[in-house]
């Protein structure tokens, strides 16, 4: 016996499927690496010129998921995909809207975009299924500048790996000091409730990890792997994908990820490190990727103007 995936409604607006308006929850005021606070603290968000904490990007893949759902079914759980460039933050008690474009037939990638209320661009993207060749960030990958005269990064090199690492979620296994809360909670703030998420009542008969929750448990320890990353600095999401190859993913199984710097650039304020996870399960085959790309801020390392005069004249 199953239950619906999703009882959220949604509507049609011209080409494009759109989802309710929502208010995510910040679930990351405590949140700490390199001993620091991060971007989600209201006060550390705001010396560098945020209005507060703001909302972690991959909450907001869960708006998308009964978009997703409704056009391709079953293979949305098994091989889904979503590529999305953050464009700006959103904040707790700020509404966001999901649209996706309405696929032709056949059609297995489709535009994906965030707005709130007074129209300012949250993310866009794609959402696909299947073995699908390009992707957003495939995209954004391929036009990429090198970056130049790297300070944080600059002991960093395309190509390095990390070892393998063992990760498991549980209902109530607390995430550690970057996701500071369990699965448990996360069910009962997460914007689009499913019953595939906390029963076993799916096709899979076993409750799956949510989207968004996919992103908290590939980076669980990603804290370990020591890459030579100058700090103490605040860095953000700012472009992600989430990719199911043999999906889903299920709660209180064990997986091993490793990680792969696939590209490094940089912009005005920030230097960005462009990581793949690579996920296995027990058989030792893939079962999903994640590709993202942090970027860390230039004005919140303090040695940065100093490094870079050393470094570079």
């Amino acid at each position: 016996m199953t239950e619906p995936a999703f009882r959220t409604e949604l509507l049609e607006s011209g080409n494009l499927l759109v989802g309710p308006w929502r208010s995510p929850k910040q679930m990351l005021h405590a949140q700490v690496y390199d001993s620091h606070a991060s971007i989600h603290d209201d006060a550390t968000a705001q010396k560098l010129g945020f209005q507060g904490g703001t909302i972690e990007g991959p909450t907001h893949f869960s708006q998308f998921a009964p978009l997703c759902e409704r056009i391709w079914g079953q293979a949305w759980f098994e091989t889904g995909c979503l590529s999305a460039h953050y464009r700006n933050p959103a904040f707790e008690g700020e509404e966001v809207q999901a649209s996706i474009e309405k696929p032709k037939p056949g059609q297995t990638t489709c535009a994906i975009g965030m707005t709130k209320r007074d129209g300012t661009e949250i993310l866009r993207g794609t959402a696909s299924v299947g073995d699908v060749a390009e992707t957003a960030l495939s995209r954004r990958l391929g036009e990429l500048k090198p970056l130049a005269d790297p300070v944080i990064l600059a002991d960093l090199e395309v190509g390095m790996k990390t070892g393998r690492q063992t990760v498991k979620m549980d209902f109530d296994q607390h995430m550690g000091d970057l996701y500071p809360f369990s699965l448990a909670d996360k069910l009962k703030a997460i914007t689009e409730p499913s019953a595939y998420y906390s029963q076993e009542l799916n096709p899979w008969g076993r409750a799956i990890i949510p989207f968004e929750m996919l992103s908290v448990l590939f980076q669980y320890r990603a804290r370990e792997d020591r890459l030579p990353v100058r700090g103490p600095a605040v860095g953000l999401f700012a472009d992600q994908e989430i990719r199911l190859l043999r999906g889903p993913l299920f709660v209180g199984e064990s997986y091993s990820t490793e990680r792969e710097v696939v590209a490094l650039s940089g912009s005005r304020r920030t230097e960005s490190v462009w990581m793949r996870t690579t996920v296995f399960a027990a058989d030792e085959k893939p079962v999903a990727t994640m590709l993202l790309n942090m970027a860390s801020i230039k004005d919140s390392y303090a040695k940065y103007e100093q490094e870079h005069k050393a470094l570079y004249g």
